[in-house]
This record gives C-alpha cells, sequence and structure tokens, in this order.
C-alpha cells in the first residue's frame, strides 16, 4: 500500500503561520491521501440512518459491535432493485473510501451492495474466475466451433427439470430427426458439482454425441451454485466434445458461461444454437432445387443454341453456300476495285490540273509580261527619280551659286575694293613688306585694272599719320 505521509507532516512541523491552508485544502489533501492509499474494499456491516432523498441516491452508515461509517450509494451506480434496503439488514458494500470535502465527513463511496451471504459466495466467485482465467481456460483459442449439423446431442441436466423439457420441445419442432441422449444429474445442492462433472466424463467416454449442453433453469445465486465450482469448470474446459453452456436466465452468468466453448442465454437458446431450423432447411433445399432446375433448363437452352449454331454452320459449308460466298467476295472486289480506280483516277487529274496550273504561271508568255510591266514601272520610277533628282540638284546649285557670290572676289570689287597684286610676279600683294618701292603693281578693279609704281609704302594703318 503506497502511504504519502510528507505532506501531512511538513504541516504539523511547520508553523502555522507560515503554512496555514485553508479549511477546504486540508480536505483537499486527506481526501487524496484516502483515494489514493486505500484501494476499492469490500466492507460487511448492518445499515443504519438509511435515507432516500429525491434525488434517488442512497445515504446510509454501516455499523458493527463497535464503529460505523457513513455510505453515499449514487443512483447511477445502483443496478439492482433497492427498494427492500432497510434499516438493520446486513449488507456487504464495495467501494472506495473518500472524504466528503464541503463537511469533512469520513465516508465511503459505495459502488456494489449486496446482502452479506451472497457477497461471500460472490468473492468466491470472482476468486475462482481470477484463477481459471490466470490460467487460460477462457481463451478464445481454445474454444471449439459447434456442428453445422449434429448427428446426435446430449443434454448434461436435471431429467425432472423445466429445463430438459425446454430443450426437448424446442430441438422436436426445429429439427426431430436428431436423437437426443439425456445424462441425467442433479442440478442443486452439494452433491451436483460431483454429478455434473461425472455426466460430463461419461458423455466423454461414450463418444455418441457431437455437441454437448450442460445447463438448468433459473434460481438464485445459491441454486446455481454447483455450475460455479472448479470441478465442473473443469471437466467442461477438458470435454474434448464442443459444449454449450446454458444455465438459468441471460442475466444468470456462471464460471460454466466462461469455460464453455459457447454461452447461451437460456436452454431454449441452447437448443436453438445446436441444431439447424428445420423449416429454413426445407426453404433453403427448395430454393437450391428450383435453382438446380433453373440452371437444368439453362443448361438445355444453351445446347439447344450449341445444335442451332452448329446446323448453321453445316448449312454454310455447303458447296452451294461456298459457291455463293464466293461469288459475294467477287461482287464486292469488283466494286472495291472499281472505286478504287475511280478514286486514283480521280487523284491523277487533280495532280495533272495541279501541274498545268504551276505550268501557267510558269510559262515565259506570262514571264515576258510580268518582265514588261516590272520594266515600265522601273522606268516611270526612273524619270520620276531622275526628275526629282535634278531638280534636287538645281536647287543645291542656286544655293552654293548664291554663297560662292556671297564670297566672291568680284562682289567685293562691285563694293569698291580692288585686287592689288606684282605686276612682274602676279602674286597677289596681302602686306607692304611683299613689295619694294619702285617695283610695279597692278590693282583690279570692278571694271578694269590699273598699273602703277610704289613710291613708298608704311607698315602701320592707313589712317595712321
Amino acid at each position: 500500500m503506497r502511504t504519502y505521509t510528507v505532506a501531512v507532516t511538513d504541516l504539523l512541523t511547520e508553523s502555522p503561520v507560515k503554512r496555514a491552508i485553508s479549511v477546504s485544502e486540508l480536505n483537499r489533501q486527506a481526501k487524496t491521501l484516502l483515494e489514493q492509499g486505500i484501494a476499492r474494499i469490500w466492507v460487511e456491516g448492518e445499515i443504519s440512518n438509511l435515507a432516500r432523498p429525491a434525488s434517488g441516491h442512497l445515504y446510509f452508515s454501516l455499523k458493527d459491535q463497535s464503529a460505523q461509517i457513513r455510505c453515499a450509494f449514487f443512483r447511477q451506480r445502483q443496478r439492482g432493485p433497492t427498494i427492500n434496503l432497510k434499516n438493520g439488514d446486513q449488507m456487504l458494500a464495495f467501494g472506495k473510501v473518500s472524504i466528503y470535502e464541503a463537511r469533512g465527513d469520513y465516508q465511503l463511496i459505495v459502488e456494489q451492495l449486496e446482502e452479506a451471504g451472497e457477497g461471500e459466495l460472490r468473492r468466491l466467485f470472482e476468486e475462482l474466475k481470477k484463477k481459471l482465467a490466470s490460467e487460460g481456460l477462457f481463451d478464445a483459442d481454445r474454444k471449439q466451433l459447434l456442428p453445422d449439423l449434429p448427428a446426435r446431442i446430449g443434454v448434461v441436466t436435471s431429467p425432472s427439470g423445466a429445463a430438459i423439457r425446454d430443450i426437448v420441445t424446442v430441438l422436436a419442432r426445429r429439427f426431430p430427426a436428431i436423437p437426443v441422449v439425456i445424462y441425467p444429474t442433479s442440478v442443486q445442492g452439494d452433491a451436483a458439482a460431483a454429478q455434473i462433472a461425472s455426466a460430463i466424463a461419461t458423455a466423454v467416454r461414450r463418444k455418441e454425441c457431437d455437441v454437448l449442453i450442460v445447463g438448468r433453469g433459473g434460481g438464485s445465486l445459491e441454486d446455481l451454485w454447483p455450475f460455479n465450482e472448479e470441478i465442473v469448470a473443469r471437466a467442461i474446459a477438458d470435454c474434448p466434445i464442443p459444449v454449450v453452456s446454458a444455465v438459468g436466465h441471460e442475466v444468470d452468468v456462471t464460471i460454466a458461461d466462461f469455460v464453455a466453448d459457447v454461452r447461451a442465454p437460456t436452454p431454449s437458446g441452447a437448443a436453438e444454437m445446436v441444431v439447424p431450423d428445420q423449416a429454413e432447411w426445407q426453404r433453403q433445399l427448395g430454393s437450391t432445387s428450383r435453382r438446380i432446375a433453373m440452371l437444368g433448363r439453362r443448361y438445355l437452352e444453351d445446347r439447344y443454341q450449341s445444335v442451332d449454331w452448329l446446323g448453321r454452320r453445316l448449312a454454310q459449308s455447303s458447296p452451294a453456300a461456298t459457291v455463293a460466298r464466293q461469288r459475294e467476295w467477287l461482287r464486292n472486289l469488283r466494286q472495291v476495285m472499281t472505286g478504287a480506280i475511280r478514286h486514283d483516277l480521280a487523284h491523277r487529274a487533280r495532280g495533272i490540273e495541279a501541274v498545268r496550273v504551276k505550268l501557267l504561271q510558269r510559262s515565259p508568255a506570262i514571264a515576258v509580261q510580268q518582265s514588261i510591266r516590272r520594266l515600265d514601272g522601273l522606268q516611270q520610277r526612273l524619270g520620276t527619280a531622275g526628275t526629282a533628282s535634278v531638280a534636287q540638284r538645281q536647287q543645291k546649285l542656286s544655293l552654293a551659286a548664291r554663297s560662292l557670290d556671297s564670297v566672291s572676289p568680284l562682289a567685293t570689287l562691285e563694293r569698291g575694293y580692288s585686287i592689288v597684286s606684282n605686276a612682274e610676279t602676279g602674286m597677289i600683294l596681302t602686306d607692304s613688306s611683299q613689295i619694294k618701292t619702285g617695283a610695279s603693281i597692278r590693282a583690279r578693279l570692278r571694271h578694269g585694272q590699273v598699273e602703277a609704281t610704289v613710291t613708298g609704302t608704311s607698315d602701320g594703318d592707313a589712317n595712321e599719320d
């Protein structure tokens, strides 16, 4: 069991001023310690202070000779009738210990409530269930399949009980042709478990059944207890015959149910499981017969069609039919050949027309005419271009003449200037140092020229004295 003492020790040893907590926190921590420190348990005691509020919850106390504990049994946990529960009943309560934080009440939260005597049996039931489960007796891979149509059915039950009557009635209704072997045994009381195990062993030894029904009618937990005994469980587990457990009603669960290959809700349900429904088999047989007849008709129809097809093939293979087919084949070939020739002629005609068009396009006469038209066009363009060029050049010549005339020496002479040159050498004089006194000079005027002899020169401007 886990213990949680650190928090409580801290609360007791630390100064209350430094580590003070609220009452709610204290109750919360105490609740956590109780719920985590104590596992779910069974508690036995006498009911007292029973209260049934309108909410449906039950509140009571469980007490013994020296102590009591408050209990809360909430409505959603209640699985069976609790209307007869009263003060003074000796009960077994299963649940967890907790604290109701609002009041700090220590209480047991009940999850299951049983009468004390029945509770002891349930504890034994749970112990055996855990033991057998740990040995693998409940494993699914150990389960055997029931036969589809057993040759003989064995029933282990009381020969005078209601269960055998229900089983036989159902078997007679569903499939009366299957025989039933009853292995009589007591199904209630201290000796019943050994008898049930012995009856199962007898069925195994005799090897006369394909499936075995083990069960009885309904009753209290004590009445059904033989089917919770270990000897019965091991007899069922070791049985090589598939076993159907049919103990009590649907709500009754026994160890035999877990060990058996199949669990039936009731003995009648077990009888329905082990045999097919004869009426259903008859319906299936009728359906199968109709299907066979339909398949037979289809087969005959297919054979008829095959014969007809073979007859047509035989007729088609006769010499007359062969000649007719070849004649038709030749007629088709002639039509195909005629169409091919027409198509070829048409194709060739289109080719000739295309060549003729190309020859016309490349004819010398057409080329000459096109050349003449191009020549006329070029002559027109040449004349136009020549005229435009002459006019442009005349305009440029006029502009150049005007420009030349503006800078021409003759124009300068027109304004009263003259050109002086050495009369002997003809060199144009631009400086007085180029001529000496006594030399002959020639001056060209606007109209005519003058010759003269130099009487003197000077280096200064003409306006200087």
